[in-house]
């Protein structure tokens, strides 16, 4: 979602880059790009006249360090500001040690926030957390039947009376449930409402003052861009709450919301919604979502993922596979279940830092094509087949019933088979620790590989032989090339 604003922010580097030093004369257009990428991604106006002053000041009283360059130290004066704008550090849930910790959650009609509760379920669940949902909204047709659905599907219990019962009756019926089950944590699933229904207002205050929640969460449609600031505060002066959380995040909202909400309404933004799944979920830190906005990736995101996703044992099974060359088609269908359990592949690229300006959407969508006609192919093969790739090499037979089992063209098989083979060779090498070719030791700073991918990032059969959709692997040549440079081997 911040692919516009990241743009503008690279034109605003460009612009020091060759200067000797930051000044007051060549500052002025870097910050003229900064407040047009602020205006276009609907930041609120008086965050931008705030944040344009403090940049200005810090940037010029900035000492000039030995070997960093003019634009790199904006750039850190930057990211520094968006850090502090954002809240500095990520707001943790309370979590209250003599009783079940209470969450109300709040917000506007179609803000997304009945699956809010059961994202934030389903966090606490990972944490060990013993949660129970409350469904007091007794408005909105099958909102109770849909809460009962999403406790299923998360396996958390959900506490109802129906719509006939009074919302603050079910609330506090509720809590002395939770009470008795022995529940670390409550959730209450409020009605939608308008800011301006004082019925509803007057509604939710009531539910506030009988279960005396220790967290109040504004659910908000980051699409509502820098009036989620604004809603945030309004709810705040009426209700009083301690954080939002910003849903929707991964549409195409230009990130006003993200930059604004803690500055105008002073209540930290604590979850950001990523996905329509109930997994997707994240906890709200400034400093990496700044670290996304200046298109730097976000690797700390990136191996929390994977570590939710990846099991050891497996992974531990899977090098010893890549070592002997024993990698077979089942577990490239388990490694690619695998990415895709961690999202698509262009919000895994935007985590990697740099990856995302090198690889544009149409290479994205032809690798999410490519791994589509890849998984459609391994499955129409037999078991034999999977485990020994080699049966395929020999027997354009058994290719021509492959290709007819998947709709695809025998040499679109051919392919497959003769680019994993080329990749078993690749990862073997990798795993040995030769990381990628040309590289001198693995993918830097991810520990020798991609987290859960046995010690690297295998290329995609059909895509070339390369480590990323699009990319081909260097030829030996370049690879003769490139080690020779000096210090390249130690990256």
């Amino acid at each position: 979602m911040f692919e516009a604003l990241s743009d503008r922010l690279e034109s605003a580097w460009k612009s020091l880059r060759g200067q000797d030093k930051i000044s007051e004369s060549n500052i002025d257009g870097a910050l003229r790009e900064v407040r047009r990428a602020l205006l276009e991604a609907d930041v609120n106006l008086q965050v931008i006249k705030d944040f344009i002053a403090q940049v200005k000041e810090n940037a010029l009283g900035l000492e000039v360090v030995k070997g960093v360059s003019p634009d790199q130290q904006f750039i850190k004066v930057v990211n520094d500001e968006l850090v502090r704008l954002m809240g500095d550090t990520n707001a943790p849930l309370a979590n209250s040690p003599t009783k079940p910790t209470v969450v109300l959650m709040a917000g506007l009609q179609g803000t997304g926030k009945t699956t809010a509760t059961a994202k934030l379920a389903l966090h606490l669940r990972k944490e060990n957390r013993s949660t129970l949902l409350v469904a007091t909204d007794v408005y909105r047709p099958a909102a109770i039947d849909q809460l009962i659905t999403l406790g299923k599907q998360i396996d958390v219990p959900v506490f109802e009376l129906g719509t006939g019962a009074n919302p603050v009756d079910i609330a506090r019926q509720g809590i002395e449930k939770a009470k008795a089950d022995g529940v670390d944590t409550v959730i209450v699933d409020t009605a939608g409402r308008l800011q301006i229904d004082p019925k509803m207002m007057a509604e939710l205050a009531d539910i506030k003052t009988a279960i005396q929640p220790d967290e109040v969460l504004l659910v908000v449609d980051a699409m509502t861009g820098q009036e989620a600031a604004n809603l945030t505060r309004s709810f705040h002066d009426q209700i009083g709450i301690t954080g939002a959380i910003l849903t929707k995040m991964d549409g195409d909202a230009r990130g006003g919301a993200a930059l604004s909400v803690r500055q105008i309404s002073g209540q930290p933004i604590k979850f950001i919604g990523v996905g329509e799944k109930v997994e997707a979920l994240q906890p709200f830190y400034p400093e990496r979502m700044a670290s996304r906005i200046l298109g730097m990736g976000d690797v700390l995101t990136l191996v929390e993922k994977a570590q939710e996703s990846v099991d050891i044992a497996d992974a531990e099974k899977l090098q010893q596979k890549i070592l002997q060359a024993e990698f077979d088609f089942d577990d490239f269908l388990k490694q690619m279940r695998f990415m895709k359990s961690m999202g698509s592949l262009g919000s895994i690229m935007k985590l990697i830092p740099g990856m995302g300006k090198q690889i544009s959407g149409e290479m994205l969508e032809q690798g999410e094509a490519q791994l589509k006609r890849c998984e459609a192919m391994i499955n129409s093969m037999t078991t034999a087949e999977r485990k020994n790739p080699n049966l395929l090499s020999s027997s354009p037979s058994r290719r021509r019933r492959i290709a007819a089992g998947s709709g695809h063209q025998e040499k679109d098989v051919g392919k497959l088979v003769s680019d994993f083979t080329k990749m078993r060779s690749m990862m073997q090498q990798m795993g040995r620790g030769g990381g990628f070719p040309g590289m001198g030791g693995g993918m830097p700073g991810m520990g020798g590989g991609f987290p859960g991918m046995g010690g690297g990032m295998p290329g995609l059969p059909g895509m070339g032989g390369g480590a990323q959709p699009g990319f081909r692997a260097p030829s030996n040549k370049k690879q003769k090339a490139q080690k020779k440079k000096k210090g390249f081997g130690q990256l």
